[in-house]
């Protein structure tokens, strides 16, 4: 028995996570992955505190160092079910179940598919999202960039230091990224850019050895021979697994009220998933840290304790 589980290990969760376990309420937090979408961003540079770039990934990391001095409880594992009986809630995942007084729901964006043949089979084999975790894998190689905004445009820049040839796949004619960051790929070399197309097929043995490539206008396709994939076409609430017990937007966002409270007494959520309007590390950090505030207040409460002091203590 916890007295909060988070689920999601990004910004959001993992500050929600440090606020709760310094308010001593047993705390473990469930997630996919370390650090979510903020872990992918090659560089940082409009988070307070830190004057040199600084990856997201390793921002990421001092969070988690950060939320484990506290003594904060991390499984990576996936959540397929909550249930909510007896005023206790009971979340079920992939290997093993758990119950919790409180949740905060912190997961965050999940990277947009593809939706071709291939790409399911090749996940994690030569099908990547984050260019920023796994460009080192593919030195010397042949890899293409899906996408025109940008992400694609950065992990195009980023793989080009890395890789042999960098194609850079978009199914328009222009680009909608930031026009320095064009100039920039149209720069280098080894960066071919194939637009008004789009993937068919994602095709190799036990790793990925080819993409089949279709033009929009006259439908020719030609296959390509690469050893990684990187797909940056945005990313997307996957949020039907708490649709039962939280009201959702019309985005598939959870919502929320000022304090992070959702539709669901006890069940809280923060930083991407919800409505908020702004998607951005400091402020899934912020919205993190009231919701574990949030949840300190309602469990104080409902244990019979009448004004819990939230803030503005001696120390922070």
């Amino acid at each position: 028995m916890y007295d909060v589980i988070i689920i999601g290990a990004g910004a959001a969760g993992m500050t929600a996570a440090i606020y709760t376990s310094r308010r001593m309420l047993k705390t473990l937090v469930i997630s996919k992955d370390l650090g979510g979408q903020a872990a992918m961003a090659s560089k940082v540079e409009n988070y307070p505190g830190f004057i040199e770039v600084i990856s997201g990934f390793e921002i990421m990391q001092k969070f988690n160092q950060q939320a484990q001095k506290f003594g904060v409880e991390f499984i990576f594992d996936q959540v397929k079910e909550i249930q909510f009986k007896n005023d206790i809630f009971l979340i079920k995942t992939n290997k093993e179940n758990y119950e919790a007084k409180a949740i905060i729901l912190a997961f965050g964006l999940t990277p947009r598919d593809l939706n071709v043949p291939g790409e399911e089979k090749f996940k994690g084999r030569g099908v990547s999202y984050c260019a920023t975790c796994d460009s080192l894998f593919y030195k010397d190689k042949n890899v293409a960039v899906i996408g025109g905004g940008n992400a694609a445009l950065d992990a195009t820049l980023l793989l080009s230091k890395i890789a042999k040839k960098v194609y850079l796949i978009h199914c328009r004619g222009e680009f909608s990224g930031d026009e320095i960051l064009i100039q920039k790929i149209k720069q280098q070399k080894n960066i071919q850019l194939i637009l008004n197309s789009t993937i068919k097929e994602i095709k190799g043995d036990e790793l990925v050895k080819s993409i089949i490539v279709s033009k929009i206008n006259n439908k020719r396709e030609e296959e390509i021979k690469v050893r990684g994939i990187f797909v940056e076409i945005g990313y997307e609430v996957k949020a039907d697994f708490v649709k039962n017990l939280v009201d959702l937007d019309e985005k598939n966002q959870i919502i929320i009220d000022k304090n992070c409270q959702t539709s669901h007494l006890g069940i809280f959520a923060a930083g991407d998933v919800t409505d908020i309007c702004y998607k951005q590390i400091i402020i899934s950090a912020g919205e993190g840290a009231k919701a574990a505030l949030s949840v300190y207040k309602y469990i104080q409460e409902k244990e019979g304790k009448k004004n819990p002091i939230l803030d503005w203590g001696t120390t922070k």
